[in-house]
């Protein structure tokens, strides 16, 4: 809506009066780029409140951690005129506060929740062209490219995430006839103050150094802090840190503890524990002595609210686990990668938003191996030191979900534990949380779990007490969720809320990387079955292996070489005789040429070779030479149809319909 009034008592100023900056007239170019005019009437389109839930949701993080700083720095700049605004990174207002008489006035400029103030929406304006030039920014009265919000003096400074990833703005805004120089420095203090927060929240398990070359800026927001691996891996710094370093966040990731501090992660825990006070006097690459305050964080942050006691596992157990996942060679995402280009994709997707609080939603047939994804994407998170809890919705009956799920309280229901029991959402407090087929949650215990990922609150049945819970959501199905939303089987909200990256497993039958990855199960078979014993697999047998349709994709694969690996000679080469029954009964049912070559069914006259590429030229002509639709009709891969027929390639189709 125009304010008519408005424009009458603000006319436009001439561009000579408008003392713009080289930054300033820079973004008045943009302005006129985006096809923008002085005189328009801005973009006052406002999320609805569903659309604008759901990006408070994507944000969470972010707004726990600055409205506490917001309404701190309210009460610093009461009674002038001004109010406060969080945005995200493509400036979308998520939460203001202010002067009620103020805010009044702002409404007309849509300066509330669910208003979008990028530079392409409503011209130069700071927090728009903050997000343009990733730098703090203040746009006063005639700056502004629109001449509806000349009577505004803004003052904008971005919000970095520990990764050095811009996630919003925090923006001060009032009266252009009411401005003070030291609202931007009050700005600027409140970012590093909601930053500090975050890099807290996220390096927890870590060895931390705060730092200063003079001793009384530790513990104030002047000071450094840099995050390390116990073993000395850089993690992330903080702008002070990276100030007093001397290099920038991309410069520094190429570092380790001993290369910027000059002695080891053992050596520096040595040295703390001959000091009670915890204060050292640390030597800087770049010569520079700082007095550090070093801390090896463990779980738990010490301002977080109580969290209910989960019993630890005994230190032989500990052990134990930590030792088989060492022997795990398919434990992080690097080892995942074995040469198949589609799942390299999946890993690369996957890369990019770990430890940022996005939950990912994994899809894929039975058995492609989707619990050993997510247990990678938790080991290679910041919060790999803590919990990875797997709860599989479809294996607990209905009736038991809720309980397993929530815990419950001593005496909530018949036949419960004494003392009641800590649920998996508990149990997973500061770690991962993976619900595997989540397709088969029960309706109503779907509206639960909606709650507790918006609220991050637990309920244990039978208890009135709200629990605060810290997990990372990994969720993964082999159903089709949009259509269960279709039959109101699945909460469309809920969906919404698990699919902040969705990525698809590819069945086994569809990768190239078979003979990698069945190499690598071998090793691991070898070292569990065969007292080390070396394991090949004969070659006629790798062929069947190749042409196989693997129904049961890896957990059939697993299950077949252990057991083939038990059944060895002292040679260690699995030959067919080796191999279970119901491996062939597979290849009888999806591909005969393949079961004829096992023997399993009469050979009928002529070279096999020709036998199998004529059956595939075949499946090919019922297709009309589309070769992913052969390749499905007989159980095999494309590439088994390229080797058998190679001068098909020029001629086939790879319309997958």
């Amino acid at each position: 809506m125009r304010d008519d009034t408005y424009h009458a008592v603000t006319p436009l100023a001439p561009r000579e009066a408008c003392w713009l900056t080289p930054s300033i007239q820079k973004s008045h170019e943009r302005s006129e780029v985006f096809g923008l005019s002085e005189s328009m009437r801005p973009d006052y389109d406002v999320l609805p409140a569903a659309e604008l839930a759901l990006k408070l949701e994507q944000n969470r993080i972010l707004c726990a951690h600055a409205t506490p700083v917001m309404e701190t720095l309210h009460e610093q700049i009461v009674n002038t005129q001004s109010m406060i605004v969080l945005t995200d990174a493509e400036g979308l207002i998520l939460h203001s506060i202010g002067d009620d008489d103020f805010l009044q006035r702002a409404e007309k400029v849509a300066l509330r929740p669910g208003a979008n103030w990028a530079e392409s929406r409503q011209g130069t304006n700071a927090i728009g062209t903050a997000l343009a030039e990733r730098t703090a920014t203040v746009v006063h009265g005639q700056q502004h490219y629109l001449a509806a919000n000349r009577f505004l003096t803004c003052s904008s400074v971005p919000i970095l995430d520990p990764y050095g990833d811009l996630i919003g703005v925090l923006d001060v805004t009032g009266d252009h006839r009411s401005y003070h120089q030291h609202t931007m420095a009050l700005a600027k203090m409140s970012v590093q103050m909601i930053e500090n927060h975050l890099f807290a929240n996220t390096f927890r398990d870590t060895l931390q150094i705060a730092f200063h070359g003079r001793p009384e800026f530790l513990g104030t927001l002047m000071e450094g802090i840099a995050a390390f691996t116990c073993d000395g891996r850089f993690l992330s710094a903080n702008r002070s840190a990276q100030f007093q370093l001397g290099l920038p966040l991309a410069g520094l990731r190429a570092h380790t503890l001993s290369s910027l501090f000059g002695l080891t992660s053992a050596q520096l825990l040595d040295r703390l524990s001959m000091q009670r006070d915890r204060h050292l006097s640390l030597n800087l690459s770049n010569g520079a002595v700082v007095c550090a305050h070093v801390q090896l964080r463990r779980g738990t942050v010490a301002d977080e609210p109580a969290r209910p006691r989960v019993q630890s596992p005994p230190p032989a157990t500990q052990r134990s686990e930590r030792a088989a996942a060492a022997a795990n060679p398919l434990s992080k995402l690097s080892s995942l990668d074995t040469g198949d280009p589609q799942i390299a994709a999946v890993i690369t997707k996957v890369r990019k938003v770990i430890g940022k609080n996005i939950p990912i939603l994994i899809t894929g047939e039975t058995g492609t191996g989707k619990e050993l994804l997510a247990q990678a994407i938790h080991n290679d998170s910041p919060r790999h030191a803590g919990p990875f809890v797997a709860v599989n919705c479809a294996s607990i009956p209905e009736t038991l979900i809720e309980s397993e799920l929530f815990g419950y309280e001593e005496g909530a229901f018949t036949g419960a534990r004494r003392k009641g029991a800590v649920g998996k959402l508990l149990q997973a407090n500061g770690g991962t949380l993976f619900l595997d087929e989540i397709g088969d949650m029960p309706y109503p215990l779907q509206v639960r779990l909606l709650r507790v990922l918006q609220e991050r609150l637990v309920n244990p049945l039978g208890s009135a007490k709200s629990i605060p819970v810290d997990v990372a959501i990994i969720c993964a199905t082999h159903r089709d969720l949009r259509e269960m939303i279709a039959q109101a089987r699945f909460r469309e909200d809920l969906y919404y809320r698990l699919n902040g990256l969705v990525v698809k497993l590819p069945p086994l039958r569809e990768r190239t990387d078979l003979a990698a990855v069945i190499r690598k199960m071998l090793d691991n078979a070898s070292a569990e079955n065969a007292g080390g014993q070396p394991l090949t697999i004969a070659d006629d047998v790798m062929t069947l292996f190749e042409q196989c349709a693997w129904p049961g994709n890896f957990r059939q694969l697993g299950n077949l070489l252990r057991t083939a690996a038990v059944m060895v000679d002292q040679d260690g080469e699995i030959r067919r005789e080796h191999l279970p029954d119901d491996f062939f009964d597979d290849l009888r049912a999806v591909c005969p040429t393949s079961a004829q070559k096992a023997g399993v069914l009469p050979l009928p006259t002529g070279r096999l070779h020709d036998v199998a590429a004529s059956v595939i030229a075949n499946a090919l002509a019922q297709h009309g030479g589309n070769v992913s639709a052969a390749a499905r009709t007989l159980g095999i891969s494309r590439n088994t149809i390229y080797r058998k027929l190679p001068a098909h390639g020029a001629n086939h189709s790879e319309d997958a319909a």
